[in-house]
Parts: C-alpha cells; structure tokens; sequence
C-alpha cells in the first residue's frame, strides 16, 4: 500500500554515513559512493548523509495510523473526482452570468480541501516530517549530491533544521536523460518560515533546481504526480514560499553562479602565471630568428665567401681571356665585369 519504507532510515546498510557512527570520514565515504558509479540492483536505491541536527526528544508520530488515514482520504477523493468528469450537470466551463462552476473549479476545489485534510491527518498524528525535491542530471549528480551532503554536516545547511538527505543510485539499465532525485528532510513541512530559510540557503549556496516540499506521507499514501485524485504532490512550491520578484532581487541563484565565476577566474590565475614561462619559452623561438637575421658575423660571412667566389670567376675569366681569342659573348661578359675588375685592381 504504501512505500514509507523510503523515508525510513536503513539499518547496517553501507551506503549510509552518519556522525555518529560512521568509520570513515565524509569526504571519504562521497568519493566511494557515488551516485553515478553505484547502481541500483534492488538492494541499494539510496545514498543517505546524516547531519547533527535530527532532535531525538520530538513525539514519536503514529505512521501506520496517518498512512491508514490518508489512503481512504484519497480513495474517496478519486472516486468524487471520477463522479466530477461524468457529471453531465457541472459544465465544461464556467459562467459569470449564473455563477456556474466548471468542471476543473469543481474539481480543484476538492482536491484543496482534502489537502487540507491531508495536513490535518499529519499533524494529528505527529507526521509532519517531509523533504525538499531536488533533481540532478546524471553528469552533475555528483558534484551537487557530494556538496549538499557536505553542506548538511559542515556548511550553511547544518545551520538550517534539515538534518538527513539522500540521493537516487543509478537504475540497473542505461536510462537517457536520466535525473537522480536528491531529498533533504525538514523535521516539519508546514513550518513556512523553516522550509524557507532551507530554501534560501539551496539556492543561495547551491543553485540547484527545487521543485517543491513532500511530506513523508504523500509518499506513504503513493501521492505523486500521477495519483487518480489529482491532488498535487507537494505542499509548497518554489512560488508559495518566495515570489519571483522576491527571488530574482534577493539575487539567490545568481549570486550562487556569480560566486562560482569568481572562484573559477582566480583558481585560473595561478594557471596562468605558471604557464607565462612555458609561453615566453613558445615565443623564443622568435626572437632567436632574429638574432640570426641581424647577426654580424653571420651576414659578414655569407659577403665575405661571396665577394671571393666572385673574384675567382672574374679571375678565371681573365686568364681564359689571354689563352684565347674570346668570342662577342665572352668580350660583352669581359665588358660586364670590367668595371667591377678595375675597382677590385685599384684598391690594390
């Protein structure tokens, strides 16, 4: 009937780390099991972190009973709900003139009110506890699963009353687009200002994405998106607690990014300080090229073996010349290098 069984704390099971009884350190225990690596084989569905603010002195709640309420609660809501889609009387739409309810008003005014009744049933019976929905893309989870745990034990949220989380493992078979579930338990999901001071520091701290508050008894009754009574499946939504306008000016999420822009612009300059050697050392190269270009020696040689290699052609063409009777191509390259000979004969 119901699936309490996965907001209850396991008992001796490894893939649960607590302060209180854990042998290894946290940091330690999130780089073994990750959510990414660990897969679920039907023994293993959650990762859970326990923080240091779960109050051991609360009234103990009378599950079983709220969960027995409840479940009749929403076997009569999705019968009236049922009643409402094939009530011929109850128009498709509504009308201003006669005051007529449509259908949907009709029906949401049902399910309002067995919300209501949903949370009197919890607070009768002292079950009240719940969790923030957080979802993570497979290629994130890790990273955002191993800094909200560190939060709860060591960070901003252990300031905040959550005190237990938990993250989805990975399904036996590859899922595309697959989103692991993140919970972080609040003690009491109706107490606004608590839920919203967590809310706050989840985005503030972690921009991540919420997507509402449950109470653990919607997920012991089987309340989720899809129940026939149409309920919504949380008690608070990211709106209910803080307006757009509100978010947006309080710069929450933004400030979370615009921290991490800062922090990734320093880490980089050490960086790049050690790669200015490694590029002066790309760009030597360079300048050696034109040492080479404007070195003196190098050039006086290049002159040097050239002039001589000149002088011996004109040499032997002069000896060639007074062996033999040159030819009108000969005498117009005798004449050529002529006025080059009578300088070379007049520096002697």
């Amino acid at each position: 009937m119901g699936k309490e069984s996965d907001d209850a704390v396991p008992q001796e099971y490894p893939y649960f780390w607590s302060t209180k009884g854990s042998s290894i350190a946290l940091p330690d225990f999130l780089t073994k099991y990750k959510p990414s690596m660990v897969q679920n084989d039907g023994t293993k569905p959650w990762i859970w972190v326990e923080g240091n603010n779960r109050k051991q002195d609360t009234p103990e709640s009378n599950t079983a009973a709220a969960i027995s309420e409840a479940a009749a609660l929403l076997k009569e809501v999705s019968q009236r709900v049922e009643e409402i889609k094939s009530d011929d009387s109850i128009p498709m739409r509504s009308s201003k003139k006669t005051g007529a309810k449509s259908k949907k008003d009709v029906r949401e005014k049902v399910q309002a009110d067995a919300a209501e009744k949903l949370k009197d049933i919890s607070i009768k019976h002292n079950y009240v506890c719940g969790k923030w929905l957080i979802f993570a893309p497979a290629d994130k989870v890790d990273v955002i699963w191993s800094k909200i745990a560190t939060s709860l034990v060591s960070g901003p949220l252990s300031s905040t009353c959550a005190f237990l989380t938990k993250v989805a493992t990975s399904p036996a078979n590859e899922t595309p687009h697959h989103q692991h579930v993140i919970c972080l338990y609040i003690p009491d999901v109706y107490d606004k200002d608590a839920v919203t001071d967590v809310m706050k520091v989840l985005l503030r701290n972690h921009g991540v994405n919420l997507s509402g508050v449950k109470p653990d008894l919607y997920t012991g009754v089987g309340l989720d998106s899809k129940h026939s009574s149409g309920i919504p499946s949380t008690v608070w939504k990211n709106t209910s607690l803080l307006a757009d306008s509100e978010i947006k000016a309080s710069d929450l999420k933004d400030a979370y990014f615009s921290e991490l822009n800062i922090a990734s612009t320093s880490a980089a300059k050490p960086d790049e300080k050690k790669d200015q050697p490694f590029i002066t050392a790309k760009k030597k190269p360079i300048p050696k090229k034109k040492t080479q270009e404007d070195d003196p020696f190098a050039s006086e040689d290049e002159a040097d073996a050239q002039e001589a290699e000149r002088k011996q052609k004109v040499q032997a063409k002069e000896k060639s010349g007074k062996r033999s009777q040159p030819s009108d191509v000969v005498a117009d390259a005798d004449e050529s290098d002529k006025p080059k000979t009578k300088k070379k004969k007049s520096t002697r």
